[in-house]
């Protein structure tokens, strides 16, 4: 692997930065609301799937 000096590191740096394709603040927005709205909707699933898990569990368990 070829060594590089500090200089030619930050260069390199600064124009692989340069090549960066940066979300618009409509992209950021839209994505963060799904990202809000996806996460509820999975834990109103897990807590519904919970409770039937825990009904059936206490169910079977004071069956016996």
């Amino acid at each position: 692997m070829a060594r590089t000096n500090p200089v030619q590191f930050i260069q390199q740096v600064r124009a692989e930065v340069g090549k960066v394709v940066w979300p618009s603040r409509r992209e950021v927005t839209l994505t963060t609301i799904m990202v809000l709205i996806m996460a509820t909707v999975m834990a109103l699933f897990f807590t519904v799937v919970d409770m039937f898990i825990r009904f059936g569990l206490e169910g079977v368990l004071t069956a016996f």
